[in-house]
């Protein structure tokens, strides 16, 4: 696989480093002389180019990636970049990194993204992940169809403890795609019982969120055994 990195910095290498020790081919792309550390990542290539001028991504030939990453420390850039990528040389997934929170919702489909990862809100999410059992978080937002990674580690005291997954009615457009049980990563059967202490990733979209932790929290067991 190609993939395009607009941005040198720190972020934008350490995301080529990974993907070239999975074998994947990775081209560079940063218009500040200073970033351009090709010692940093040899097996990488290198263009000294402005990632938001067309002519520069005609010369990097973006046409021919299957993925670009806009992972500058500019938002702007990062919105540029991820729509010419989409519009003009149609790549396939374009993912771009959000630096202000408060930018996100700028992060659709709309301008060309795929995937937007916000830094600070992937670590709060993290965060929430490591302390929170019952709550529902949400780890990843996907542009299209408005959908999120969430994650929710089911509670002793949850309803569906003891339940099998194929007896659950889960809501429309809601997909149980993990089940990690301990150190075991599961891909879940409708067979499964689903336990206590259960951390169950979802693909969900953001309408249904709500009525999942509904369905997956404690006050579900309360207000059952006041029937």
């Amino acid at each position: 696989m190609r993939v395009a990195i607009a941005g040198a910095g720190a972020v934008g290498r350490s995301i080529a480093g990974e993907l070239l020790e999975n074998g994947h081919e990775v081209l560079l792309i940063d218009k500040a002389p200073t970033a351009i550390s090709v010692e940093r990542v040899p097996q990488a290539e290198w263009l000294l180019a402005d990632a938001c001028e067309i002519t520069s991504l005609d010369e990097a030939a973006l046409q021919r990636c299957n993925v670009v990453i806009a992972a500058t420390g500019d938002d702007k850039v990062n919105l540029v970049v991820s729509l010419l990528a989409k519009t003009e040389y149609a790549v396939p997934r374009v993912v771009a990194r959000v630096n202000n929170p408060k930018n996100e919702w700028l992060f659709n489909e709309a301008w060309g993204v795929d995937v937007a990862v916000s830094t600070p809100r992937l670590m709060s999410a993290l965060v929430e992940e490591a302390v929170s059992v019952g709550d529902l978080v949400r780890l990843l937002r996907f542009s299209h169809g408005d959908a999120n990674l969430v994650e929710l580690t089911l509670p002793p005291e949850a309803a569906l403890v003891g339940t099998r997954v194929g007896d659950v009615a889960w809501p429309e457009d809601t997909s149980l795609v993990t089940i990690i049980r301990g150190t075991r990563v599961l891909t879940p059967t409708n067979d499964d019982i689903l336990e206590a202490g259960d951390e169950l990733l979802f693909v969900a979209a953001q309408a249904r969120e709500e009525q999942l932790e509904q369905l997956l929290s404690v006050q579900r067991q309360d207000a059952a055994g006041q029937v």
